[in-house]
């Protein structure tokens, strides 16, 4: 059965619709300058979709988190997250097809970038299982896919525009359609917006950015004067979801608002200017504090409170437990990291917090202090991950050292693959690996081995039966094709 969402009116007066399930197949892109009625297109579009589809929104300024009063998106502060946590909730989404909205508001344009990135990266990496048809709308997307470089990183912008090339050129074999809106034509990168087949071009002023419309519409160069005399929320619309040859559409009304509006019009205060100049130039009677007031401490999560109370119900003195041989204590931690290594929810815990459960797990044990500070704690746990709990194993000395070059963190998949070479194993999974570094992403999983290739480290071969084999040249070791 076919779906259609009702976008407004053409010339005419007759209904436009938009078949969705030839959207999902086909994606969207919105353009038009600033106050041309972008984001009520967009909003028009998600209320009259909701309900019938998936939707998950990027969004810069946070103006569409009111959809949630409503139709019951989740709204997400991305500012209130980290960018590993970021991910995770994108494959959480996948999984359980929430309809949910990224406010990006609080965080400056590389922090954007990134958050948008590791984001749309969790969407696109999530399992087989969970490929469910999904629109994925990214307001002002020349932000997140630029034509060209700007003041953010060149690292940030390569991740940021690698996601949106994925999310238009691959999605669609994801359940993933993005649908874009962007205000400058010329400022969004032309492979991002060369993979829509749907455009909607509302009123723009500036020659470039009409003549690439008029490219995209299959207009002649002088019929792009068309697209600057629009009157605001009429649009060009084009496409196999919308019509085969270019209609105005004048967008039909939302039934929720964005929380900032536009500007307008209010009476000027008349009070004498006298009166206004003591106003503005009076003293304030709040006194100037002396120092800035200290920010309120973080918010602990559950297992941080539980641990911050497990600690407190130990013995305080070091002198209350009695010392423990060299042998016992490297028992006692060797227990203590298996422990915390099957432990299923320690893949989604931050090492900080993960160091304090071991702390309290050898206080327990009967250490009086933790043999092991943050940093070393970290090195023995990408050893623990991948299945070594004995420092003294003489026998991966040479993987230890072959391994210096890369960073504590990666050395647990490094070691994971090592170990299945040396025993010949077949080859771990991306998802094996993917634990070993702390992350659920299968993506992170496979740039992460790219790094280490990179470093002359492994060597990676895919037959063509497509089973992956790792060669160790400097320790002559292979894993078994897998």
């Amino acid at each position: 059965m076919t779906v259609s969402v009702d976008m407004g009116t053409g010339p005419n007066g007759q209904p436009v619709s938009m078949d969705l399930e030839e959207l999902l197949a086909t994606r969207l892109l919105v353009q038009g300058n600033s106050g041309s009625g972008k984001s009520h297109l967009l909003r028009r579009l998600l209320e009259k979709s909701a309900g019938e589809v998936q939707q998950i929104v990027i969004d810069p300024e946070g103006d569409f988190v009111t959809l949630a009063d409503k139709y019951g998106h989740v709204p997400v502060e991305a500012a209130d997250h980290s960018e590993k946590d970021i991910a995770r909730l994108a494959a959480r989404i996948r999984e359980h097809r929430a309809s949910v909205v990224l406010s990006l508001e609080g965080l400056e344009a590389e922090g954007q970038m990134r958050c948008a990135a590791a984001f749309l990266m969790g969407l696109f990496d999530a399992p087989r299982d969970h490929w469910y048809p999904a629109l994925v709308v990214v307001d002002e997307a020349q932000l997140f896919a630029p034509s060209g470089g700007g003041e953010v990183a060149e690292e940030v912008r390569r991740a940021s525009l690698s996601a949106m090339t994925n999310l238009m050129c691959r999605g669609r074999k994801r359940g993933l359609a993005g649908v874009i809106a962007t205000q400058r034509l010329a400022k969004l990168a032309k492979n991002v917006a060369a993979e829509a087949s749907n455009f909607l071009m509302g009123r723009t002023f500036l020659d470039i950015d009409m003549a690439r419309a008029a490219d995209l519409l299959g207009m002649e160069r002088r019929q792009a004067e068309a697209i600057r005399d629009l009157p605001r929320g009429t649009f060009l619309a084009l496409g196999p979801a919308v019509a085969r040859r270019p209609v105005a559409v004048a967008i039909g009304p939302v039934e929720t608002q964005a929380r900032s509006m536009s500007p307008k019009l209010v009476p000027l205060p008349t009070a004498p200017a006298e009166d206004l100049q003591g106003l503005l130039f009076a003293k304030s009677d709040v006194p100037e504090p002396v120092a800035l007031a200290a920010p309120p401490p973080p918010r602990a999560l559950p297992s941080e409170a539980l641990l911050n109370a497990m600690a407190s119900a130990m013995p305080k003195r070091a002198e209350a437990m009695p010392a423990k041989s060299d042998q016992e204590t490297a028992t006692i931690v060797a227990d203590v990291l298996r422990a915390i290594v099957e432990d299923p929810d320690s893949g989604a815990r931050s090492g900080s917090v993960l160091f304090q459960d071991f702390t309290v797990r050898c206080r327990m044990g009967g250490l009086a202090r933790p043999p092991l500070d943050l940093a070393g704690f970290t090195r023995r746990l990408s050893m623990a991950r991948a299945g070594i709990f004995d420092e003294a194993d003489d026998s991966w000395a040479s993987a230890l050292e072959a391994a210096s070059l890369l960073p504590d963190d990666m050395l647990g998949p490094f070691l994971l693959v090592a170990r299945a070479a040396r025993e010949g194993a077949p080859c771990p999974s991306d998802e094996a690996i993917a634990a070993s570094y702390g992350t659920a992403s299968l993506g992170r999983a496979r740039r992460l081995l790219q790094y280490i290739e990179t470093r002359e480290l492994i060597v990676t071969r895919v037959d063509l039966a497509g089973k992956r084999s790792i060669a160790i040249p400097r320790l002559g070791w292979s894993t078994a094709a897998a």
